[in-house]
């Protein structure tokens, strides 16, 4: 008797974890991969999806998401973060601290992996944030993928911005800290300093490349000092990513955005409040450098930093808009468009959006093709092109900042656990993921 799980996916071309592919196809018993071969005979009651023509990678990885629930789900809610996560291929995340109430304490951390099993389509791990009080909470927190630190850009119990207050969390405990790196003096002095300007382009002025290596600079000091597993978050300059090919333990990994390698600060005449985000967008000249740290293994991997409003809170004019662009439902779409065009491999995609961020967070299972593992999958159209639509847009924000883009290699289908979360535009809501471990 075979259970909504198991199935049989044949005629894909499959990415396969050393980079090579394979034209076959992969069987799939109690959610998890059973065999990968060339050719896999139908067995009695089999769910048999036919990928010919489509691409089979690993299921997204996405390591930094805001999906705003509990306390601010006008924005985004975990059911509709998660629909747009089936409809980009993205099949587990990991979600930042910054609700209503801050997931600051085990009893918060409870409640969220509650409401994350009862309307997640994917699987799902939550952060605990650090403030200057919550050392105890930080040491005991479980199951958290790590403790986020917001050095700048935040406001409130999260913000923890100076020396004197960073220092402890590096000093007490062995979870992997993750850092916003910013240096928040920094923005406050430029924006006394830039007051009254109302062009969004300032914002890269505000929050500029110096605040962000400052902080970068401080998150390694300590890290060194502690011999403390660190994680820079959206890396968004050249400057950071030199200083890390010159500069970066063993222990020590980083991420980019797509929209930190692909958009820069022309955006904002393009786009304007809908390209701010935080940390902002930089030159072109950073693109290029933050492209190859990708590709020389300097940057590990790459996260969207969704994180969603509304279109009515972007038209409020610079500076009472809020910093923020969506991401998981186009991020696999933009990067294998790149792929295409020949900007990197297919199999770098599969390896930097899927089996880094797993390796990284100690997910067991999850990133890679492989028998044994978790059937967490997106089989792939790379033959065809569509546009990016706002009328297309699962995301309960209603736009994207790549609007317009015509991109290749969407999902055809997303597979969770073994179970189809997305096919062929159509989504499962019934589908549920489930809580991540982490080793």
């Amino acid at each position: 008797m075979f259970s909504d799980t198991d199935r049989l996916i044949r005629h894909a071309q499959i990415i396969l974890p050393d980079g090579d592919s394979l034209l076959g196809d992969v069987q799939i018993r109690q959610g998890k991969i059973a065999r990968i071969a060339e050719a896999i005979a139908p067995e009695a009651g089999d769910d048999v999806l036919d990928a010919q023509g489509l691409t089979m990678f690993p299921g997204v990885v996405d390591p930094q998401v805001h999906f705003r629930e509990p306390g601010l789900e006008y924005k985004e809610d975990l059911f509709t973060a998660t629909c747009a996560c089936a409809r980009g291929g993205v099949t587990s995340f990991l979600e930042m601290p910054n609700t209503r109430p801050l997931t600051t304490t085990q009893a918060i951390l409870d409640d969220k992996l509650k409401l994350a099993s009862q309307k997640c389509l994917v699987n799902y791990g939550f952060f605990m944030g650090a403030t200057a009080e919550n050392l105890p909470d930080l040491r005991e927190a479980n199951p958290s993928c790590g403790i986020k630190i917001f050095m700048g850009s935040a406001h409130g119990a999260l913000l923890v911005s100076t020396e004197a207050e960073i220092e402890p969390i590096f000093a007490e405990g062995t979870r992997l800290i993750a850092v916003h790196a910013e240096d928040q003096q920094r923005i406050r002095d430029r924006r006394q300093q830039f007051q009254g300007i109302t062009d969004p382009v300032i914002h890269s002025t505000i929050q500029d490349r110096k605040a962000a290596l400052n902080a970068t600079q401080l998150a390694l000091k300590l890290s060194k000092k502690y011999q403390r597993r660190l994680h820079i978050l959206h890396l968004s300059t050249g400057d950071e990513a030199e200083l890390l090919r010159q500069d970066k333990p063993a222990w020590v990994t980083t991420e980019v955005t797509p929209q930190h390698l692909l958009l820069n600060e022309t955006a904002y005449e393009k786009i304007g409040t809908l390209a701010q985000m935080n940390p902002p967008l930089r030159t072109a000249k950073d693109n290029k450098i933050l492209w190859q740290a990708l590709k020389d293994g300097v940057i590990d991997f790459i996260a969207t930093d969704h994180a969603p409003h509304t279109l009515e809170e972007k038209a409020k004019g610079y500076p009472n808009s809020p910093s923020g662009m969506p991401g998981v439902e186009t991020s696999l779409a933009v990067m294998l468009t790149q792929a295409k065009e020949g900007k990197c491999s297919y199999a770098q995609i599969a390896n930097w959006m899927s089996a880094k961020p797993a390796e990284a967070y100690q997910i067991p299972n999850k990133g890679k093709i492989k028998e044994g593992y978790d059937a967490d999958l997106v089989l792939v159209d790379l033959e065809n092109y569509h546009p990016v639509l706002r009328e297309e847009v699962v995301s309960k924000c209603g736009w994207n900042p790549f609007e317009g883009w015509n991109l290749t290699g969407w999902a055809r289908y997303t597979i969770v656990g073994g179970q189809v979360a997305f096919d062929r535009g159509t989504i499962n809501t019934e589908v549920r993921g489930k809580a991540l471990k982490f080793g």
